[in-house]
């Protein structure tokens, strides 16, 4: 297998994930990013504002296909990829969506769930036991609304703004985060999470500039936020760290 250091990114292309993609890719690592889009590397690395692909592999697949772990792992045997790090980031906004009474309909409620806490889990435990596996450290994409609930002076509709299935499966995705730690501790695989503040990038001035108000660093994060911490996590400087859960969050939850 390619002893270079590489990484799986699952919502690789996603609005946080492009940017950890790219970020990666410039440090010379090999990404390898499952996606459902019918997008090549070449395209990919384009958006990315790279200068080729590189070492860039993109799977086809659909996460919340149950055979999708199966799946990737073949990808990666036949490719003879053994990823160093596994960054689970993936998103679905259609997990987001409200039903007619404006709330979160079931489907929404287990889509998200499957696919914040499920995949992660299953995809963690199938890179583990990839035979020969490299894997040394998994970092999981966890939110500030898994530690803490959401600020009324924020929000202008709660429900619709900050839904409730979203911070519920990212405090789930926090504990996962604890419990693989131990299960994976005698594997020698570090396994810990990242919470994020609120990112700017889809939020209107008007929301930012409430955001601002309420948080210590008077700002949103920047996607350019997101690399670094991630990064130390995969990292030998964070060797002694695991079942930790790093806040990223300009200090939103101190208050």
């Amino acid at each position: 297998m390619d002893n270079q250091p590489s990484v799986l990114i699952t919502g690789g292309t996603g609005h946080i994930g492009s940017q950890l993609t790219a970020h990666f890719l410039r440090q010379g690592w090999t990404v390898i990013v499952p996606t459902r889009q019918h997008l090549s590397a070449d395209d990919f690395s384009t958006r990315l504002q790279l200068p080729s692909a590189g070492r860039l592999h993109l799977i086809q697949s659909d996460l919340q296909d149950e055979a999708a772990a199966t799946q990737i792992v073949a990808f990666l045997d036949h490719m003879r990829l053994g990823p160093h790090g596994l960054i689970n980031a993936a998103r679905s906004l259609k997990h987001l969506e409200l039903d007619g009474k404006g709330q979160p309909s079931r489907s929404a409620w287990i889509g998200e769930y499957l696919l914040d806490v499920v995949v992660a889990y299953e995809l963690s435990l199938a890179l583990a036991d990839q035979t020969g596996s490299q894997l040394k450290a998994i970092v999981n994409i966890a939110s500030i609304y898994g530690i803490v609930a959401p600020n009324r002076e924020l929000h202008d509709d709660m429900t619709r703004e900050s839904l409730i299935q979203y911070g519920t499966a990212k405090a789930a995705l926090i504990h996962l985060t604890r419990e693989l730690a131990v299960h994976l501790s005698d594997r020698n695989i570090r396994v810990n999470a990242v919470s994020f503040g609120g990112v700017a990038g889809r939020a209107d001035k008007e929301f930012m500039a409430r955001y601002a108000r309420l948080c210590p660093s008077r700002r949103m994060l920047d996607t350019g936020d997101a690399a670094g911490p991630v990064e130390f996590l995969l990292s030998d400087a964070s060797g002694g760290m695991t079942g930790h859960n790093l806040v990223v969050d300009g200090g939103w939850t101190v208050w």
